[in-house]
């Protein structure tokens, strides 16, 4: 079963009386353990199909499935307490909290948890996260005196601090170098192969897309291709 699937799902945003369709019948499936990249030129309706796979919006009509349930329906609040459980997001931006410690913010969103720990299991769980991204002699540090790329390992350990399956990356490396670019692509394809998290790479660039093992395009609302695959090797 695909852990993600679409049936003919359009969007349609109105200012004032005026319909402006985003998406246009798009329909998709993304499989369990597998890592996408999703790209479209500015425009192309990428920004809303992302909001759509990550629970931040819901479709005019069609069908959302998600991990075997249909999802389109579901309140606000049922919304938000799937991308809680079920989605972890990584922005361009970082997002951090400022004048807060990188493990402060890991642990940010445990507030939020179905699960109830104590506050030493909060700090060890987020401790063992940075730990995992490779910032073990950073957890203390506040944002500012960390470098982008530092920042950003600290966003991927907050997106998996409440164990999603999906990890949902908008633009990851887009303020970042091309050494800690790929530093941190490596870092979602071992998420992918080693953790089993399916990843969602939405991006306009073509060598990020390269590390994904199939790109999906979306031009004008519509998919192009919702199934080419990466070649081999094409992102070492």
């Amino acid at each position: 079963m695909d852990l993600i699937e679409l049936k003919d799902v359009h969007k349609t945003y109105y200012l004032g009386e005026v319909a402006v369709p985003v998406l246009k019948g798009v329909t998709l499936s993304i499989a369990r353990r597998e890592l996408v990249a999703l790209m479209g030129a500015s425009g192309s309706g990428k920004s809303t199909l992302m909001n759509l796979l990550g629970c931040l919006d819901n479709a005019s009509s069609g069908e959302y499935w998600l991990d075997g349930k249909e999802i389109s329906k579901l309140t606000a609040k049922e919304y938000a307490r799937l991308r809680n459980r079920t989605i972890g997001f990584v922005f361009q931006s970082f997002n951090l909290l400022p004048r807060t410690t990188a493990l402060e913010n890991v642990m940010m969103p445990l507030t939020y948890s179905r699960e109830y720990l104590s506050e030493q299991q909060k700090r060890q769980h987020a401790a063992d996260l940075l730990r995992k991204v490779g910032l073990a002699d950073r957890i203390d540090h506040q944002q500012s005196q960390l470098s982008g790329g530092e920042q950003q390992r600290v966003a991927i350990a907050r997106s998996l601090v409440n164990q999603p399956s999906i990890l949902l990356a908008d633009e990851p490396t887009g303020n970042l170098d091309s050494r800690t670019s790929k530093e941190i692509l490596q870092m979602f394809q071992q998420l992918n192969s080693v953790d089993g998290i399916t990843i969602i790479l939405v991006t306009h660039d073509q060598e990020v897309a390269q590390w994904a093992q199939r790109i999906i395009r979306i031009k004008d609302g519509l998919l192009e291709d919702n199934s080419e695959p990466v070649e081999a090797g094409s992102a070492t």
